[in-house]
C-alpha cells in the first residue's frame, strides 16, 4: 500500500542506495500543467508519495533526497519527470539519475517499444494496468485505482534497472548511457527555457542543415 504525505515527506524518512521515482501532473506541459504527485519506491519495496493539492511546492525534505548525490534516482522517461520537478520544486539540483527509457533505447535496439508497460512485460513478464494514467490527478483525494497505478509505476523500476545495466554492459553502451543520464538536468533547463517551442538538438541524419 502506498502511503501519501501532503506537501512534503516527513523529517525522519531516510533513503539509502537508490529510489525509484515517478510524477503525475495535470498534463504534459510543465508551464501549464501543475505537478500533482511525486511517488517513490525503495529497494525494500516501501512505496510512498508526496501530493501537492495547492500551489505551494515547498517540499524541503523531498528536495533533500532528490539532491543527495549518494542516492541513485531511477526514472522511466526522466526527461519529463526532471523537467516538471525542476519547474515546481525550489532549489532542486538533482544528480545521479538512471532513466530506464533511455537505457531501453540503447539496449533494446531490436524494438521501437520502449514504454514502461512494454518494458515490464518483456523483462519481468508482468502485465501493467495503465487505465488510470490519464485520470484527474489534481483531486484532493485520489481513488484507490489511482493509488494502485501510481505505485505500480515505481515498484518495478529497480528490477528493470538491474536487467538493463547488464544488457548495456554486454553491448558496451553503459558508459554512453551514463553520459546521457548526466545531461538530463541540463536538458530539463533547456526544455523549460524554450517551453517546447523548439528542440535545439533536432536534426536529421544525412541532411545538410
Amino acid at each position: 500500500m502506498m502511503k501519501i504525505f501532503k506537501g512534503d515527506l516527513p523529517d525522519d524518512l531516510e533513503i539509502k542506495g537508490e529510489v525509484a521515482i515517478d510524477t503525475e501532473a495535470m498534463g504534459l506541459k510543465p508551464h501549464r500543467d501543475r505537478l500533482c504527485l511525486v511517488q517513490m519506491a525503495t529497494q525494500d519495496q516501501r512505496v510512498f508519495a508526496v501530493q501537492f493539492v495547492d500551489d505551494k511546492f515547498k517540499a524541503p525534505n523531498l528536495v533533500r533526497i532528490l539532491n543527495d548525490p549518494k542516492i541513485l534516482k531511477i526514472f522511466h522517461y526522466a526527461r519529463f519527470d526532471v523537467t516538471t520537478m525542476t519547474h515546481y520544486l525550489k532549489d532542486l539540483q538533482i544528480k545521479n539519475i538512471f532513466c530506464t527509457k533511455i537505457a531501453s533505447y540503447l539496449a533494446r535496439t531490436y524494438t521501437d517499444r520502449h514504454g514502461l508497460k512494454n518494458l515490464v512485460k518483456e523483462l519481468l513478464n508482468i502485465e501493467m494496468d495503465k487505465t488510470a494514467q490519464t485520470s484527474y490527478w489534481g483531486a484532493d483525494t485520489l481513488t484507490e485505482k489511482q493509488k494502485e497505478y501510481a505505485a505500480s509505476d515505481v515498484l518495478h523500476l529497480c528490477r528493470l534497472k538491474e536487467i538493463l545495466v547488464k544488457r548495456l554492459k554486454r553491448e558496451e553502451r553503459y558508459e554512453l548511457a551514463l553520459d546521457c543520464f548526466k545531461f538530463l538536468p541540463t536538458q530539463a533547463k533547456v526544455d523549460l527555457l524554450f517551453a517546447e517551442e523548439t528542440d535545439i538538438f533536432a536534426y536529421q541524419l544525412g541532411k545538410n542543415n
